[in-house]
């Protein structure tokens, strides 16, 4: 097995970093899948556990200018790792200002993702910063529970609100109750409401629109002014809502009964979401507006292999 990528376009680090510090919000360890087109960042804990579920999709022609990767085998083609997720993020964030940045899978006595960052000092010289993350290598055996979620047919799939606007909102409903009650119609309206014995706070959007997700049979026998409604912990609902640092430009939820909602925020391009019978999964497929400009690709180099830039043999 072999991958090395290296990044130097300054926009493409920063929304590669912000990826990285959404994951490490979400989970403490995740799966990083690296195959010749896309890397994927997936969580895959238990949902009836109280855990979170996590499909996050990278085309590498988006933010890589140079991506060389060779998987366990010819008909195999992919490497699956799983590593803290924190231990990426903190490496990427010194990665602020960086003349690029290389990463590459090593073995040093045990596998390791090693990331270079070359830093401009005061005196315009550079130096390399590099960490090395320890991962560990997923059998193929195991592959099978790494799969892109499955799309049931959903009741009603609205777009949420601005995402920061929805958690401020539910930052102070959490005082008052563990759960909060999610009501949707397919005529655009959302409410977010929580109960107690003493007080019923609802808080109301209009007019946010449908996406064609929702079951056309359900469509056609239920009003389309009944909300649906659904009840999920408002903690696990505030995580997903703090983990977000790709502002995404659009936010959907889907419930599907008797099952919970599912969030799912779509930055550029939008992936379907699922959805689990005990909290709610997130399915999130990020990528930039486009390929790298022209003149960033201008700018890559083919790849060479010198004493200098080995960090470490590689993993095989």
């Amino acid at each position: 097995m072999k991958f090395r990528a290296k990044i130097v376009d300054a926009a493409c680090l920063n929304h590669f970093t912000r990826v990285s510090s959404m994951v490490a919000k979400l989970a403490k360890a995740c799966t990083l899948r690296i195959s010749p087109r896309r890397l994927n960042f997936i969580l895959a804990d238990k949902v009836a556990n109280g855990g979170v579920s996590m499909w996050c999709e990278l085309e590498q022609e988006n933010f890589f200018n140079e991506f060389q990767m060779e998987g366990v085998s010819a008909e195999n083609n992919a490497i699956y790792l799983e590593l803290t997720s924190e231990n990426l993020s903190r490496a990427l964030k010194t990665a602020q200002n960086a003349r690029t940045l290389k990463i590459k899978l090593t073995n040093k006595h045990f596998p390791c993702l090693t990331v270079s960052i070359e830093l401009l000092s005061v005196s315009n010289s550079s130096r390399i910063v590099t960490h090395d993350i320890p991962v560990k290598v997923i059998p193929r055996k195991l592959w099978k529970d790494l799969q892109e979620p499955t799309v049931p047919d959903c009741d009603v799939s609205i777009y949420l609100p601005v995402l920061k606007t929805m958690k401020s909102v539910v930052e102070r409903m959490k005082n008052i109750s563990n759960h909060l009650i999610i009501e949707a119609n397919r005529n655009g309206d959302l409410n977010l409401k929580i109960e107690s014995e003493l007080v019923c706070v609802t808080t109301h959007f209009k007019d946010l629109g449908n996406p064609p997700f929702a079951s056309e049979d359900a469509s056609q026998d239920r009003n389309p002014a009944h909300m649906v409604e659904v009840h999920v912990d408002i903690r696990k609902f505030l995580q997903f809502l703090s983990g977000q640092q790709v502002n995404p430009t659009k936010a959907i939820c889907t419930t599907h009964l008797p099952r919970h909602p599912c969030p799912l925020a779509v930055p550029d391009e939008g992936s379907l979401p699922g959805s689990s019978k005990a909290g709610f999964l997130l399915a999130t497929e990020i990528t930039r507006n486009g390929p790298l400009s022209d003149s960033c690709q201008a700018d890559a180099q083919p790849p060479v292999s010198t004493a200098e830039e080995e960090e470490g043999p590689e993993c095989t």
